[in-house]
């Protein structure tokens, strides 16, 4: 490549070779932009990305060097002289004016330098040149393409706005790699070059084409795991109660269908299978290594797999990050060589891994996993001990169980990846206690919930975790909000409890597919009936009127004393086969969308005999239509109902009624279209960061005083009510005047709460009024027009420390924390999420006219909505901004009071998904 005089200086320009590329959002769960990054390849494999050091100045010249002469000249457009100044170029990142990334593996223990890339700024400073070479061995697996993304945000968070690359005409696979990163191109041939232009701003197509690779990469980095052909279980020991030694026997006792290998000390025999001293003693490649040592062991050993060749680690053993100081950098250490390898980590501290597709089941539970057609991935392995016993007991299967433990590595993001393409899997159960990367959780989930049901159960409901917070919106936001919205948003089925998550798990593993809230019940106890209706009430079920001829129907085979409303009471007296012919009228009834049979033992008939009866009248019937059934015995559930297709079983109507709405609660998301995040117009993003930028020049946390505050939030667009700033009794009569009686008067003091702390006089009539209310706030005083009519409603942000901005919207006024009710949505938020938003809950019924009042325009709701959600994400330092109230009128809405706090950006963690 020719000399370059964009920067002012004679410096050989960067390499242009480009290649294929995924991203960072596989990368590391808990890490946002650092300076090193490991990123997951198309293949699979994992790449370590850093910016290269003075030290890497021989390496990176060995790397030029071994390039073919076709990558070499497509680098450069021509044969340079590979000496000192190329490698200057990559060198001393600052990341505002240049910036380079080194991408390596480890190779018989040694790093390997397989890719460089880097920036530098133009004298255009919204452009940036960018170039990258990748080692021949290595094109064609994804490295250019994510040293490209990762250099993009670098960039993009200095400032940079677009790439510019120049290519030999007949370099196709460079062109190509450009198109495919889902960037906006632009050509244009100057001197026998291709000049390459595109934002890097992340569009909605490169997310698209993003989360495609990321997909790819991620499921490929998985297989090892549920497609093993070999394990080794390194600490397996000869002893009887031994965690290494009880789960090798469970391999061998699950009858897995590949081939196992005990590793110990010794070299021992386990359960009659030849051990080996050493996983380097192995003859043929194993697929994963199951580690069960003392923790000051783990890393040792996991070294000798890695060198082996292993590529899937599952460590069992405990002593990491959940012990403290000393146990979080032994973790740190195990991550940093499992991805220097290229390899993927399940634990540490877990419970293993059950595969039902190649019968394996490497966890040292004491009961086997039932097979069957749900994925369960549990945080805890305790509670996915308990999760395994219900589920036995239920008659649930297991397509898969994962106890990810403390997640270094492999985490549920990841698992719903694989499981979303995997056909063995139906549904999906999760039991968080944390996100890593919460909006990377969302944007997988949200598609992965369209195809499959995603069950969770998040512990961590309680407010003692709730951070103290001065804002109503704030206040309102408690430490549960932020995973409730998560969840909402992303049609994530949340349950209060493990019997409920059992529950739910069973009505889906049983093929149930709800079309709507409409449910039939059928009993022959008349409480029982009227205990399972005020249930369904509950849980926004309905009971409709049953249709004519089911009304007809039910009359032949029922005695006169029966009830054939609904519920259905079949009264103490009904048999095996009354249940047999009434269910089936039930299920052909078009106004019913479900069925729920409950059953109390009489002498008429057993609960065998019911449970048989229902099963036989569901199959003879062919509905889809989900049954439950609720059998109270002392015998406990009847064994015919354990996994009986289209029948679920409970153990109380309350139950059964609960898994139902949750069903409705999806079947009424999946009818949600999906929406799209809005462009906004009239949104002046320099002059917003300005303001906050002034107000942190001296603080690390601040409220806006009401001058800045009116500034930032009119930079947004978002409407206010006219007001003027006085500081003397004159100043306030002029603005009264200028504004127009009645007027408001209130303390200007920054982030006061002016209803509380007398800072607020309303309706002032005339001069008179102005003056005493002047008198007594005490100057500065805000001057506003009195606005009346309408509904009082609350809006506003707040920076969740790991979900990011969160978005409130409720009732409003002084009892806005008294009545609650407000709803919460993670940023960013589509146009169907504003307007659930803005419809839902008591707000709702606010906006939509309560009790007579005009309804109100709910276009500009929605549109204040997402101004609110925009300005969250693009302000991370917004730590908490209220807009209380806000007056919901039928033509418009106004905000007549606002409070924003701005922080450090530095102690506000965004959980960007980069």
């Amino acid at each position: 490549m020719r000399f370059c005089d964009r920067h002012g200086c004679n410096a050989p320009p960067a390499p242009t070779c480009f290649e294929a590329m995924a991203s960072q959002p596989v990368a590391r769960e808990n890490a946002h932009v650092a300076d090193v990054v490991d990123v997951i390849l198309r293949d699979g494999s994992t790449l370590r990305l850093r910016p290269p050091a003075r030290g890497d100045a021989e390496a990176i010249l060995d790397f030029f060097r071994t390039l073919s002469k076709q990558s070499l000249y497509m680098r450069f457009h021509g044969f340079p002289s590979l000496g000192p100044e190329i490698v200057e170029q990559v060198l001393d990142s600052d990341w505002a004016e240049r910036g380079a990334l080194l991408g390596s593996f480890v190779e018989d223990g040694t790093e390997r330098v397989v890719a460089i890339g880097n920036y530098s700024r133009l004298r255009d400073p919204s452009a940036a040149e960018a170039a990258f070479a990748v080692a021949d061995a290595y094109q064609r697996r994804g490295v250019g393409t994510r040293l490209v993304e990762q250099l993009a945000e670098r960039a993009a968070r200095h400032g940079i706005e677009r790439f510019v690359a120049e290519v030999l005409p007949d370099n196709r696979r460079m062109v190509n790699v450009f198109e495919a990163l889902g960037f906006e191109l632009t050509r244009e041939l100057e001197g026998g070059e291709l000049e390459i232009t595109f934002p890097i701003e992340r569009t909605e197509r490169f997310e698209q084409l993003l989360a495609e690779r990321d997909h790819v990469a991620v499921t490929a980095s998985l297989r090892p795991f549920f497609e093993p052909r070999s394990v080794a279980v390194i600490g397996a020991s000869r002893r009887r109660g031994t965690i290494g030694g009880e789960l090798f026997r469970n391999v061998i006792e699950g009858d897995f269908q590949g081939v196992v290998y005990p590793v110990n000390r010794d070299g021992n025999s386990v359960a009659g299978v030849r051990g080996y001293r050493s996983i380097d003693e192995i003859p043929d490649p194993v697929d994963v290594a199951v580690v069960c040592v003392p923790a000051a062991g783990v890393i040792e050993a996991a070294e000798q797999a890695l060198r082996h060749g292993v590529r899937a680690l599952v460590v069992i053993s405990a002593g990491f990050a959940e012990t403290g100081s000393d146990g979080i950098d032994r973790q740190e250490r195990l991550l940093a060589l499992v991805r220097a390898h290229g390899a993927r980590l399940i634990g540490p501290n877990c419970l293993g891994i059950s595969v039902a597709g190649v019968s394996l089941n490497a966890t040292f539970a004491s009961r086997a996993t039932p097979s069957g057609n749900i994925g369960f991935s549990s945080q805890s392995g305790a509670l996915g001990l308990a999760l395994l016993e219900a589920a036995a007991t239920r008659g649930l299967g297991l397509s898969a169980f994962v106890s990810i433990g403390n997640k270094a590595d492999v985490s549920t993001n990841d698992l719903l990846e694989w499981w979303e393409e995997d056909a063995a899997t139906e549904a999906i159960l999760l039991y968080v206690e944390s996100f890593g990367n919460p909006r990377r959780f969302g944007r997988i989930a949200r598609r992965v919930a369209r195809r499959k049901p995603i069950l969770a159960l998040k512990s961590g409901r309680s407010k003692s975790g709730q951070r103290a917070a001065s804002s109503h919106t704030a206040a309102l936001a408690g430490s549960d909000t932020a995973a409730d919205a998560l969840f909402h948003q992303a049609g994530v089925i949340r349950a209060d409890t493990l019997e409920e998550l059992v529950d739910v798990a069973t009505l889906f593993s049983s093929g149930a597919r709800l079309g709507g809230r409409s449910v039939g019940l059928v009993t022959n106890a008349g409480g029982l009936g009227i205990l399972c209706a005020d249930a369904c009430e509950a849980a926004g079920l309905e009971l409709p009127a049953l249709g004519a001829d089911t009304v007809a129907a039910l009359r032949r085979v029922l005695p006169a004393e029966a009830s054939v409303a609904n519920p259905v009471d079949m009264l103490g007296g009904a048999t095996a086969e009354t249940y047999a012919s009434v269910l089936p009228h039930l299920l052909a009834d078009p106004h019913l969308s479900a069925c729920i049979v409950l059953f109390v033992p009489a002498v008429s008939s057993t609960a065998e005999e019911v449970a048989s009866a229902v099963v036989e009248a569901v199959g003879r019937a062919g509905s889809d239509k989900p049954v439950l059934a609720v059998i109270m015995s002392s015998e406990g559930t009847p064994a015919v109902l354990c996994g009986a297709p289209g029948v679920a079983s409970f153990a109380y109507p309350e139950s059964a009624a609960r898994a139902l709405g949750r069903i409705a609660d999806r079947a009424a998301w999946l009818r949600r279209p999906q929406g799209a995040v809005p462009a906004l117009d009239r949104i002046d993003h320099v002059r917003a960061e300005a303001v906050v930028d002034s107000a942190l020049a001296e603080t690390d946390d601040a409220w806006l005083g009401p001058a800045a505050t009116r500034e930032l939030l009119a930079a947004y667009g978002l409407p206010l009510v006219p007001e003027r700033v006085a500081t003397t009794v004159a100043e306030a009569l002029a603005a009264a005047r200028e504004l127009g009686f009645p007027a408001v008067v209130k303390t200007a003091a920054p982030g006061a709460h002016k209803t509380e702390t007398g800072g607020i006089a309303l309706d002032l009539a005339d001069e008179e009024a102005v003056v005493a209310a002047v008198a007594r706030i005490g100057p500065p005083v805000i001057v506003q027009p009195m606005l009346s009519g309408g509904a009082e409603l609350l809006a506003g942000v707040v920076q969740d420390t790991v979900f990011g901005p969160l978005v409130a919207f409720g009732p409003g006024g002084v009892f806005a924390e008294l009545i609650g009710q407000a709803a919460f949505r993670i940023a960013p938020l589509t146009d169907v999420d504003a307007g659930d938003l803005v419809d839902g809950g008591k707000a709702g019924r606010l906006v939509a006219g309560f009790r007579g009042a005009p309804a109100a325009d709910r276009a500009a709701l929605v549109d204040l909505v997402l101004r609110l959600a925009r300005l969250g994400e693009d302000l991370p330092a917004v730590a908490e901004l209220d807009l209380n109230p806000v007056l919901a009128l039928p033509d418009r809405c106004v905000a007549v009071d606002a409070r924003v706090r701005v922080r450090t950006p530095d102690e506000v963690v965004r959980a960007k998904s980069w």
